[in-house]
């Protein structure tokens, strides 16, 4: 019996040192599989953080953009479109040049396209908006009050009524005046041949989240309408996709396209900015106040806020309580609205 008792001792001694064994061989297992798993993901995501942001865009780079922007005049006709250049711009202007029909301001920083177009005529407004931004500017063409101004030399710029069939060039393609463009190669090449800065200086007074992600909630605006006017040529449709948290683009039914690359324009942020307007002359020209600030909407992903909009040192800047609206990093369309009939009539959107 004690022989029994004794081998049964030795039995649980040796099963026990067993199970210590197999214990301790999980416990020095452990650290390398569950906890540096866990831990990897962290330190790779922190590594890859990009450390320069596009004053424009808010989007972040690897290489710091030192460049001067670039604004050029494009033009908006029915016959313009699709338009060269456009997906690349970080923010885009569109306003009245004569009565309802619109044209856009292209501000390029981040991507200089390889073709711009089709180039159009400036207005005062226009220099005055591209002077705000100390950006070069671009057009072909000009009022008699914008004529002045560059003669002046309110802004820096080349212009194709001086350089038509040289800097500019003419497509085939289309009829005039809506077939003038620029390539990337002759705007260097006109930044230099008028003794113009090519690196950036002045920063704008532009705020950005770090990702759609931090937008509080609001309220809901995924199809947003904005009419000038009674022609559906210059009715224009914002669609928000909740998988790309972009805005797509229609203008008169068509999707806003890149003439060169195909691609869709898409926009982290759509902008609406109430100002007075004031027909000057009987081609129906347009005096429009940038200085004075006024009502504004803001969409991005998906939610719509009514701001403010100022003038901050020369640029038109969206405000939240106070201090500039945050964007979503990414590109912004801008829309100078009418004061009379008004920015709750003319632009309207649906959840």
């Amino acid at each position: 019996m004690k022989k029994l008792v004794f081998i049964l001792g030795v039995l649980v001694v040796l099963i026990a040192g067993c199970s210590k064994d197999k214990e301790e061989t999980v416990e020095a297992a452990e650290p390398e599989n569950v906890v540096e798993n866990i831990e990897e993901p962290e330190d790779v995501e922190e590594a890859i953080i990009l450390p320069y942001v596009a004053p424009f865009s808010g989007e972040r780079y690897a290489e710091e953009l030192t460049n001067r922007p670039v604004v050029v005049t494009i033009n908006n006709h029915p016959a313009a479109r699709p338009q060269s250049g456009i997906a690349s711009a970080d923010i885009v202007f569109e306003m009245v040049a004569e009565g309802n029909v619109t044209r856009l301001l292209a501000l390029f920083q981040s991507e200089i396209p390889e073709e711009m177009g089709p180039v159009r005529s400036a207005r005062d407004y226009f220099i005055e908006i591209t002077k705000g931004l100390d950006a070069f500017y671009v057009a072909h063409g000009y009022s008699p009050e914008a004529k002045q101004m560059l003669t002046n030399g309110v802004v820096p710029n080349i212009n194709g009524m001086q350089y038509d069939g040289t800097l500019f060039e003419r497509s085939s393609a289309r009829k005039a005046p809506h077939n003038s463009y620029i390539n990337h190669d002759h705007l260097l090449e006109g930044m230099e041949k008028v003794g113009a800065r090519t690196e950036i200086e002045k920063y704008p007074a532009l705020s950005f989240y770090d990702s759609a992600q931090e937008i509080p909630a609001g309220v809901l605006a995924s199809m947003i309408d904005i009419r000038y006017g009674s022609s559906e040529d210059f009715h224009h449709v914002y669609s928000y996709n909740s998988l790309t948290q972009q805005y797509n683009r229609t203008s008169g039914g068509d999707l806003t396209i890149d003439a060169v690359s195909g691609e869709e324009v898409s926009l982290a942020n759509v902008l609406f900015f109430e100002t007075n307007h004031k027909t000057i002359d009987s081609e129906g020209r347009q005096q429009i106040d940038i200085t004075s600030g006024g009502k504004g909407y803001l969409f991005q992903a998906g939610v719509m806020k009514e701001i403010d909009w100022q003038q901050i040192d020369g640029v038109l800047v969206p405000m939240e309580n106070g201090q500039p609206a945050k964007l979503v990093p990414g590109k912004s369309w801008i829309h100078l609205v009418k004061t009379n009939p008004g920015i709750d009539q003319m632009v309207t959107f649906t959840p």
